[in-house]
């Protein structure tokens, strides 16, 4: 357990998007945050944290600053590195008694709200980091926080989403993203999210930068947009988001589909690495999902595992 810093300050507010009031002390609740905090529930950016250090870089700027102006709930010392870091979603810090879980690294700004008025810009979206309550408990000003060393045992995480322009407006159930679900919570994985968007480039490369950059989930499955129609673009919002390609996963799949149909050449999927991100693109329907899952489930763990930097190369003896 390694010493990062000291926590200082405190603060909450009973509203989101205003400025929050520092306080010396507070009781954080298992699974839902600081008690009276208008962040806390069940998700998962039930506390937040800014470095103190970037705090005291931005009075630089000749901006009067308060503790809690950026709607932070911790400021916490000698934790900047730790956001520098490629892998940070999945560790834990221990203040305390109280354990925080980090879940998402920044997140998307409100130009709008009191804070950006006042402030004019904000820190939040570049240097927040957002956790959830594993073990609750009191947390003072003063109180030491340490970063607890990263377990490689973790569970991967998972986002599915679907595209459909119909299932997005509530006019076609969604079948296929529960069967991923499925398939992958049986395989071990953690599901953090799950989302239908309309066939919109914009949109998903928007959802598969935030999933991968924000979230670092493990991997993002995707379902339907990957054939002929003009409004299908899934594997062209893939390809444009990624870091490198990784073609091998869509090529086996297309190889073992071909066996089942031969229109599985008019598919095409990607499958491309965003950062420590692997994103893999499948048909639209529940049986091809089924089906395709099924050529390549095996092989994804020993891939993501060599990817995060938890197991060796791919060579065989």
């Amino acid at each position: 357990m390694v010493i990062m810093g000291e926590v200082k300050a405190i603060c909450v507010s009973k509203k989101k998007g205003v400025v929050k009031t520092e306080i010396k002390q507070a009781k954080v609740r298992e699974d839902w945050g600081i008690e009276e905090d208008a962040h806390a529930g069940h998700w998962h950016r039930q506390v937040s944290i800014l470095p103190y250090e970037q705090i005291e870089a931005f009075k630089k700027n000749d901006v009067e600053i308060v503790n809690g102006i950026f709607g932070e709930n911790l400021i916490i010392s000698g934790i900047e590195d730790l956001i520098n870091q490629s892998l940070i979603v999945g560790r834990r810090i221990q203040i305390g008694e109280v354990l925080l879980e980090v879940t998402q690294i920044g997140k998307d700004c409100h130009d709008h709200c009191e804070i950006y008025k006042r402030v004019g810009q904000c820190i939040m979206p570049k240097v927040g980091i957002f956790t959830r309550v594993i073990k609750g408990g009191t947390i003072e000003v003063g109180d030491e926080a340490h970063l607890l060393p990263f377990e490689n045992n973790t569970p991967f995480t998972a986002a599915v989403i679907t595209m459909s322009d119909k299932g997005s407006k509530g006019e076609r159930e969604d079948q296929s993203g529960p069967a991923i679900v499925e398939i992958l919570e049986k395989a071990g994985y953690n599901i953090v999210e799950t989302m239908i968007l309309p066939d919109e480039q914009s949109a998903l490369q928007k959802t598969l930068i935030r999933l991968a950059d924000q979230r670092q989930v493990s991997l993002i499955v995707t379902t339907g947009g990957t054939g002929f129609s003009k409004r299908d673009v899934t594997p062209e919002a893939t390809l444009a988001v990624a870091t490198r390609n990784a073609p091998g996963i869509a090529e086996a799949i297309r190889a073992g589909s071909m066996k089942i149909t031969p229109r599985a050449m008019l598919s095409r999927e990607a499958s491309v690495i965003r950062n420590n991100t692997l994103i893999v693109n499948l048909p639209g329907s529940p049986k091809a999902v089924r089906e395709s899952l099924d050529m390549v489930i095996d092989q994804l763990d020993h891939g993501l595992n060599i990817l995060l930097g938890r197991d060796g190369e791919c060579a065989r003896k």
